[in-house]
């Protein structure tokens, strides 16, 4: 298992990428990182929500409701130029975390 604070310093930058490429509703952020991980990192649905919306108020991601015929209304959210600076600035911090630990203790992270 993960550690807590691990998981938690990494899943502003996961949401960022994943609304990257297109607008995606929370369940669908929760499974994809549960896929992508293989199950390693994983996230309830009403974890995420406060997660979602202190990014929505800091305006690196917009949210939308949708609504579509015979299903449930569905906020979308999409990211915003603010964000993808963000999600740029997450990425290099990170990428240098993990060369970092490469260099001190010989982890090549995959």
């Amino acid at each position: 298992m993960l550690d807590q604070e691990i998981k938690r310093g990494s899943t502003e930058m996961l949401i960022l990428a994943l609304v990257e490429d297109r607008p995606r509703h929370g369940y669908e952020i929760a499974k994809l990182i549960e896929e992508r991980s293989d199950g390693v990192l994983q996230f309830h649905v009403a974890s995420l929500y406060p997660l979602l919306y202190r990014l929505e108020k800091r305006e690196l991601i917009q949210g939308r409701w949708v609504e579509k015929a015979g299903q449930r209304r569905r906020r979308f959210y999409k990211l915003t130029a603010a964000g993808k600076k963000v999600l740029t600035e997450q990425r290099q911090t990170w990428a240098d975390f993990f060369a970092a630990l490469d260099r001190v203790a010989k982890i090549n992270p995959a």
